[in-house]
């Protein structure tokens, strides 16, 4: 209703209501068209998408179409140098109709047409604000002259309020549509004027000071080619990520469905590990590699028998082992998955201990791998504060107290310091039962790590990978 409102000025009728002359202002269609079309055909080759003109040469051609692939997000930042260009160039409602078209005959995507609508209406009133902005400082007139720098005063204030609205309906759309908190409005609004905002703000300007010149639009289209590659680039990093993050949850949700009685510890197994890495100051990219591997470490459950993993009593010497062989089948299922990197060694050694009496290979001290001593640590502590139907979850308290027992025979001390420091800032609360669930009269697995029964560590088989047998419980294991 807002952005229907903001084209308004466009009708016929609109002079005698008073509004201001720069608002009401004669607009150059042809220049709108252009820019709208501009807009409809970046946008969708920056995030990798068909573009209008090649879906319509599909239709003419009779050829089947490609399924759109579109985010199913609210649009936080579409290709914004041709918006931002229309902003300057055109009067407010104008500046708002190029991102129309866009909106309402773009890709498809997920969540259907209304999402679709949401956009272009979301983007519409951005560009609408920024015009405004632009038109209050006297930003045309300084344009047009090329009075540099006394021009980019009016051009940062657009993009201040383009960026402010934009950020603004988007946390507004997730407060409402997903339940956030309404912190996400702040941060939104404070992510929506970042660096790439910047420079595409920039390129922008650029576009509108070209198109002014002797050469026109020409001169423009060349100036968005630098922009638009790299605006692709970065879309196909951002769609390459969210595959890496289907398949990592396509099979955390494989296990879930096996193992229910630990839904939701494969996250929360990756959640502390990355608690403990940033406290560590790890880099960012290992940072999303740990994350990987704490939420893959139990993916070699997939290869034990379901009764073995469900069953609430003790298991005898050979079902243990069966078991304790669930390392083994993770590294082997994942161990093609190129970008797991890192996380491989991580999932294969989780289980083993800084004296050496772990499994599978028996590794002792720094030659545990670093993922592996953190998830370590991360898992044996989600196991003791979470409640199951066999027993209750420990308090944070004595899960930590737990931890810090163990540390230097199980854990690795670093680690363990590591994610006390970081539970003193990031609040953690015990897993709880869903409602209706009754935990079952029986004891409290004590928390302390009953001494092997088998001191012999396993050696490594031929080929790299360890052999099967030679294990020792684990705290925090059910």
């Amino acid at each position: 209703m807002a952005a229907v409102c903001c084209l308004l000025p466009l009708l016929p009728a609109s002079g005698p209501l008073g509004l201001p002359r720069w608002l009401g202002a004669s607009v150059d269609w042809p220049k709108v068209g252009l820019l709208a079309c501009l807009h409809g055909c970046w946008e969708s080759l920056a995030q990798g998408l068909p573009t209008p003109c090649l879906r319509l040469v599909r239709t003419l051609l009779r050829r089947p179409p490609v399924p759109d692939r579109a985010p199913a997000r609210p649009c936080a930042n579409a290709f914004f140098p041709v918006l931002f260009a229309g902003a300057l160039m055109l009067p407010p409602s104008a500046a708002a109709l190029v991102a129309v078209p866009a909106g309402l005959f773009g890709p498809t995507e997920a969540h259907g047409r209304p999402r679709q609508v949401w956009n272009g209406a979301q983007l519409a009133l951005s560009a609408f604000a920024a015009s405004v902005a632009f038109h209050l400082l006297a930003g045309p007139q300084l344009l047009l002259g090329s009075r540099f720098p006394a021009a980019l005063l009016p051009g940062l204030a657009a993009v201040t309020a383009f960026c402010l609205v934009n950020g603004v309906l988007v946390g507004g759309m997730l407060v409402l549509a997903e339940g956030r908190r309404p912190i996400v409005l702040l941060r939104r609004s404070a992510a929506a004027a970042g660096l790439p905002v910047l420079v595409h703000a920039a390129g922008g300007l650029m576009v509108a000071v070209l198109w002014q010149g002797p050469y026109g639009a020409f001169a423009a289209l060349l100036a968005l080619l630098p922009l638009s590659i790299s605006a692709w680039v970065f879309a196909q990093g951002h769609r390459e990520r969210a595959a890496h993050q289907a398949t990592v949850q396509a099979l955390v949700q494989a296990v879930e469905i096996k193992d229910s009685y630990t839904r939701g510890h494969s996250e929360r197994v990756g959640r502390a590990s990355v608690l403990i890495a940033r406290q560590l100051g790890m880099e960012a990219d290992r940072l999303r590699t740990l994350r990987f591997a704490g939420i893959l470490h139990d993916v070699g459950k997939l290869g034990v028998a379901t009764e073995l993993l469900r069953r609430n009593g003790p298991l005898s010497e050979a079902e243990r082992r069966a078991v304790e062989i669930h390392p083994v089948h993770g590294y082997e299922l994942v161990r093609g998955i190129a970008f797991l990197g890192e996380a491989h060694d991580g999932i294969l050694h989780h289980h083993e201990r800084m004296d050496g009496r772990g499994y599978p290979s028996g590794l002792a001290g720094e030659r545990i791998p670093e993922f592996a001593r953190i998830i370590s640590v991360a898992d044996a502590f989600d196991s003791m504060t979470s409640t199951r139907s066999y027993r209750r979850g420990r308090p944070v308290t004595e899960a930590v107290a737990e931890l810090e027992r163990c540390a230097g025979s199980q854990f690795d001390p670093v680690m363990v310091r590591a994610l006390i420091d970081a539970l003193a800032v990031h609040d953690w609360q015990p897993v709880l039962p869903p409602p209706g669930d009754c935990i079952r009269a029986v004891p409290d697995i004590p928390l302390g790590v009953p001494e092997p029964v088998r001191p012999a560590p396993v050696l490594p088989a031929p080929g790299g990978l360890p052999a099967q047998g030679g294990t020792v419980p684990t705290a925090g294991q059910p």
